[in-house]
């Protein structure tokens, strides 16, 4: 409840004179912000929004008052007088928000920021989301609207709500070519790696945090971060070609060796074998949604282990039984047939299984990354693996008929060069 000074000093002024009222405001609003008693403050500024904003005072006068009045709340020392004072605000502002916005969105913008010095980031979030971006009464600016939806996303990451996140970056995208603004794209970028990482599109995500790593704007040390998130995700991402090309990358980096993922980087661009230390010392590393487990129940890291250890057992081995092969990959050997058939599948693994004797064939090269065709009746492939490999066994026969041709011919050669009268009576027209 406001003081009884300023209750009696409000009720003068609705009463005196309309020209006088704009100064005897200012007046008292200064002796409010500056009393002894900081208790009374938000009580007493509450009452004093509610006599300027009462239909006794204009327009005219009233906005200049109310701006006044916004910057007294945001000089509250706490977070709560702020929010109390401020929610109190937007609730008598309502009924006229159009004729106010710049003010409610100033009030907004300080009540968004004391919910987030209280880590309260989906209130903070709400409070701008209420701010009108496309006002006809004022002026806003792309760089200004850009500003807005960019914290809005960055709150809604904090709370790991990525599609909400993603809704307000998409409109931020829609704009970002005409911000001119280094720090405003930066943080556009590094929220889009954020939502990529967090939505586990870890190959888009490395390669989006690989070039914020090399913004000359974010210190050494923030640069050096983003490329570790860099490694972090390529090593996250399904084994196959793609992930093998972003692998590369990143290791060519010179500044790579620097980063306490480099081992493991390493190891995978070099296609060797992972064990349990290396993989458990890398986990401890990880952030909890790089921890969550998928629908087969394995963990995002435990699949890209076992994937990438079937690729490297491909560079090793032109066949290799289930069993042995669930010996390698520390699974069942049913488990490491579905793996295997999964990237032969989706294109990341060349090779065949022969189901009847419980082997895995390799064609010792790289997945092209191509899914493989449908299957017809008849149970023969359609455009896809299957005719990739016919056609190269195909292609090694025709080499050794080839070269077989060519040696009977190098004999003959031979034969007639040393014995020309013998070649010449024997010689079949």
């Amino acid at each position: 409840m406001a003081s009884p000074w300023v209750t009696s000093a409000l009720s003068n002024l609705e009463s005196s004179s309309t020209t006088a009222r704009p100064t005897k405001y200012r007046q008292l609003l200064s002796q409010i912000t500056s009393s002894s008693d900081s208790n009374a403050i938000p009580a007493n500024l509450t009452a004093f929004i509610d006599s300027i904003l009462s239909e006794s005072l204009g327009m005219v006068s009233s906005r200049p008052l109310l701006a006044s009045a916004v910057e007294a709340i945001s000089t509250l020392p706490t977070t709560s007088a702020r929010i109390e004072v401020g929610t109190h605000a937007l609730q008598t502002l309502q009924p006229r928000v159009v004729s106010f916005e710049e003010q409610d969105a100033a009030i907004r913008e300080i009540m968004a920021d004391a919910y987030q010095e209280q880590e309260d980031f989906i209130d903070a979030a709400k409070m701008l989301q209420g701010i009108n971006l496309e006002s006809s009464q004022r002026k806003i600016t792309d760089d200004a609207k850009v500003q807005t939806w960019m914290r809005i996303c960055r709150l809604y990451i904090e709370e790991d709500d990525t599609t909400t996140a993603e809704s307000y970056l998409n409109r931020a995208k829609n704009l970002l070519y005409k911000i001119s603004d280094p720090e405003l794209s930066l943080t556009f970028h590094l929220s889009q790696a954020r939502i990529l990482d967090a939505r586990r599109r870890f190959l888009d995500a490395s390669s989006t945090y690989h070039h914020v790593s090399f913004t000359p704007a974010l210190a050494e040390e923030e640069r050096m971060q983003a490329l570790s998130c860099a490694i972090t995700c390529a090593v996250l991402a399904p084994a196959g070609p793609n992930r093998s090309r972003s692998l590369a990358k990143l290791y060519k980096d010179e500044r790579s060796p620097q980063c306490p993922e480099f081992s493991i980087l390493e190891k995978m661009f070099l296609d060797r074998l992972l064990t349990k230390e290396e993989v458990s010392k890398f986990a401890s590393t990880l952030r909890p949604h790089q921890l969550a487990k998928t629908s087969d129940g394995s963990t995002v890291l435990a699949k890209a282990v076992v994937e990438h250890n079937l690729l490297s057992a491909s560079r090793l081995y032109s066949n290799i039984g289930m069993h042995e092969l669930g010996l390698l990959l520390d699974l069942d050997a049913e488990k490491a047939e579905e793996y295997a058939a999964t990237m032969l599948e989706q294109g990341r693994l060349a090779g065949r299984i022969d189901q009847i004797d419980e082997m895995l064939f390799f064609d010792g090269v790289e997945g092209s990354g191509e899914k493989m065709g449908t299957t017809t009746a008849a149970g023969g492939m359609v455009g896809g693996r299957g005719d990739k490999v016919v056609g190269r066994e195909i292609r090694k026969w025709d080499e050794k008929v080839k070269g077989i041709a060519e040696e009977v011919e190098r004999v003959a050669s031979l034969l007639q060069a040393q014995y020309p009268d013998f070649a010449a009576a024997n010689m079949v027209m």
